[in-house]
């Protein structure tokens, strides 16, 4: 028995940070990227709005997950303004502007601690609905 493949509609342009921030949070967790934590930077920092933090359990996990948020945020309009680590999959740096996100190997991210380093930031929490409305499947349309 064949199991069924999601093919992903084009998913709507994001309109302001937060929903760049969103896209780029259900994208990673789309490959099943781990540990997600979304810091509103824009009081702490004059060059980010927000900071994505996620893990990997593998180098070749996180490179996945990464190459997924370059390809989800380039169809929507948004490509990366700048990409570190993709191959090596140990720290990976994705800048989109106002939103930079950071894949780690879990090991790696443990060593750098950048969740606690940004410890003082307000964390974003979005929804689940929200999620899955950044990256529809056919048959579901987008919300705005």
């Amino acid at each position: 028995m064949e199991t069924p493949v999601k093919t992903r509609i084009r998913p709507p342009k994001p309109q302001n940070a937060r929903e760049l921030a969103v896209l780029c949070a259900a994208a990673a967790l789309d490959k099943k990227g781990e540990d997600l934590v979304v810091l509103e930077v824009d009081q702490l920092t004059g060059y980010a709005d927000y900071f994505i933090l996620v893990s990997g359990r593998s180098t070749r996990q996180a490179s996945s997950v990464g190459e997924n948020i370059v390809r989800v945020l380039k169809k929507a309009g948004r490509p990366a303004l700048g990409i570190e680590g993709l191959k090596e999959g140990r720290w990976i740096l994705l800048d989109f502007g106002e939103v930079v996100v950071h894949v780690f190997h879990q090991p790696v991210r443990k060593f750098y601690d950048l969740d606690s380093l940004w410890g003082d930031a307000p964390r974003l929490e979005p929804q689940a609905a929200e999620l899955a409305a950044a990256l529809p499947l056919p048959g579901k349309p987008a919300t705005q």
